[in-house]
């Protein structure tokens, strides 16, 4: 099933709340500060692990991203680690028990944006947090290009070979999950759990019908289908090394 209120990302839809995917494995404590975070305006997804974390990132366009440093199964600076070694450049604030001059280097060289040491006031995470989405952005990676595919991340749009490509929220998520892994195949399961955030894989031919409409959007008359089905395996977006 798609998120709750609380746990709901923009997909982009103009005006909205600025979303932050909060990564947090005490969970009472993430429900008190996503609570206190909504109620400042803020659109908050809450994840408990370092592997659903590093999957909430790569799936959904947050415009902020919270990572509590010790996490079970992935720690909080392998998921910022990892996400900007795929050039994913969400803005990260780390959150930390941990106060050391060394501590507060290792989460900045890890590619953390800001650290922030427990217990903290409100007050100061909603500034900080403010702070990071007026920092300018020009230095960090906004377009993908895939083959003949482009997709600007800020603009929300997608051009084939100069061709605009007019996408609904869950399309644009679904293309830019299969332009993260081109030339990979791509499970039903893995589209489920990553792009629509199902925690059950239930009988359904969701994905089949979003690719469906993709497909038909992305490879238009003349051109070179690029989303191919894999027999009893899944899609993959293929295109030229």
């Amino acid at each position: 099933m798609d998120d709750t209120p609380l746990n709901e990302a923009t997909d982009g839809a103009p005006d909205a709340m600025p979303s932050v995917l909060f990564v947090e494995d005490d969970e009472r404590f993430a429900g008190e500060v996503g609570e206190e975070l909504t109620a400042r305006g803020f659109s908050v997804h809450l994840e408990h692990t370092g592997p659903a974390g590093l999957a909430a990132a790569r799936a959904s366009q947050y415009d902020l991203m919270i990572v509590d440093r010790m996490l079970p199964e992935l720690d909080g600076l392998s998921i910022i680690e990892t996400l900007r070694a795929q050039n994913i450049y969400t803005p990260v604030l780390v959150l930390s028990a941990l106060s050391a001059v060394d501590d507060r280097v290792s989460g900045l060289k890890a590619g953390g944006d800001d650290y922030l040491t427990k217990p903290f006031a409100m007050e100061e995470l909603a500034a900080r947090l403010e702070a990071l989405m007026r920092r300018p952005n020009d230095t960090r990676a906004t377009m993908l290009r895939v083959g003949p595919i482009e997709m600007d991340l800020i603009e929300r749009s997608v051009r084939r070979d100069g061709r605009d490509i007019d996408l609904l929220p869950r399309e644009f998520r679904l293309l830019e999950y299969l332009m993260r892994r081109p030339n990979r195949v791509l499970t039903r399961t893995m589209l489920l759990e990553d792009v629509w955030n199902y925690r059950f894989i239930p009988q359904t031919n969701l994905v089949d019908v979003h690719i469906g409409k993709l497909r038909r959007k992305i490879d238009g008359p003349g051109e070179t289908p690029l989303i191919q089905s894999i027999r009893g395996a899944g899609f993959m977006l293929r295109v030229a090394d």
